[in-house]
């Protein structure tokens, strides 16, 4: 891709940080494969001319290009040159491992927690506002599944949805979410897609249909129905889960979020909903990126898909907002990560 497409690249920011670093091109790759690697990222090839195209301007990197960079560099995206900040962005990058204690500090646990909290406000729009029980009651679950996973904390259990539009980044914030937390991570892809499929065979239409009727009527609900009992049966045992999936009609339905609150109310249970915001260029890359038969629709009708979407508005049931425009917000999940590893180890 040519500079001139991406607004705000400054591809010579890379071969400043790869030499302030001490880094030939070679080096470099290698050990950004091994980053890449270390993080479970899909591998780079990151050869020498891959790597100078970046640094040059002719070819833009892609998403997890883009990640294994910040993380070999302890750097955000705009600090690389990728694009420019968002308004407010240039706070995030306070969050840095040189700045937390030394991983003998006898207070490391609650650095620890103080990290997520930032993290949690940082990524939220308009942060966490002290006076909104919704938005503080989650950010105290969170960092008290962190502070039980060491000692303490409360045994009550949470189910968290985790929203979003295809390609907003909502399956690897619920990753974050369970690294922090150490709560069950139930991906809706993951424990349906082989189902979706066969009864979408077994119904005459395409494997890949999730736009038609036929899906939205009788597979879409079996869906739902499956990734919902799954959570039940963590619930049921003290487990608490992380569901990801759109829940874009679910989370709009205010009736249907009320009844989900009061069923797990009568059960001892918290519910949270976080819905993960994302402009449209963002999301279609990273679709691109995962190259999945199901998006072929969206990505052959782009205009139309994008149409109906409201990627500026939030569903009126979500309590907290993760603004990761430009993938903003997972380049600091993946900084908080690094921070919590260094401070624990």
């Amino acid at each position: 891709m040519k500079a001139t497409q991406r607004p705000g690249w400054t591809p010579s920011r890379l071969r400043e940080h790869r030499e302030a670093h001490g880094l030939t091109l070679e080096a470099a790759g290698d050990r950004l494969r091994e980053t890449a690697r270390r993080h479970g990222l899909a591998v780079p090839a990151a050869n020498f001319q891959t790597l100078w195209g970046h640094e040059h301007g002719s070819i833009y990197p892609g998403p997890h290009y883009r990640r294994a960079y910040c993380l070999m560099y302890r750097a955000t995206e705009p600090d690389l040159g990728f694009r420019p900040p968002l308004p407010g962005e240039t706070e995030k990058a306070e969050i840095m491992i040189s700045d937390l204690p030394a991983p003998t500090d006898p207070a490391a646990d609650n650095a620890a927690a103080q990290v997520i909290e930032e993290t949690l406000a940082k990524v939220s729009v308009d942060g966490i506002q002290s006076d909104n029980h919704q938005q503080t009651a989650l950010r105290n679950r969170i960092v008290d599944a962190w502070r039980r996973r060491h000692g303490g904390g409360s045994p009550k259990p949470i189910l968290a949805l985790v929203g979003g539009y295809a390609g907003s980044g909502k399956t690897e914030f619920s990753r974050f979410l369970s690294d922090i937390t150490g709560w069950a991570f139930l991906d809706k892809d993951s424990i349906t897609r082989w189902m979706t499929e066969r009864l979408l065979v077994s119904l005459g239409a395409d494997p890949n249909d999730r736009h038609s009727e036929l899906y939205l009527s009788e597979v879409r609900p079996a869906e739902y129905r499956c990734l919902m009992e799954t959570a039940w049966d963590n619930l049921h045992v003290g487990t608490s889960a992380i569901l990801s999936a759109p829940f874009i009609s679910e989370l709009n339905d205010e009736a249907w979020f009320k009844r989900l609150e009061n069923r797990c109310a009568a059960k001892g249970i918290d519910v949270a909903a976080i819905w993960v915001r994302c402009d449209p260029e963002s999301m279609r890359e990273y679709i691109e990126f995962r190259a999945a038969a199901r998006d072929a629709w969206k990505l052959t009708n782009w205009d139309e898909y994008v149409s109906g979407l409201k990627t500026d508005a939030s569903p009126p049931t979500a309590h907290i907002t993760v603004d990761n425009r430009l993938g903003s917000a997972i380049t600091l999940a993946d900084q908080t990560r690094e921070s919590l590893k260094r401070i624990l180890t």
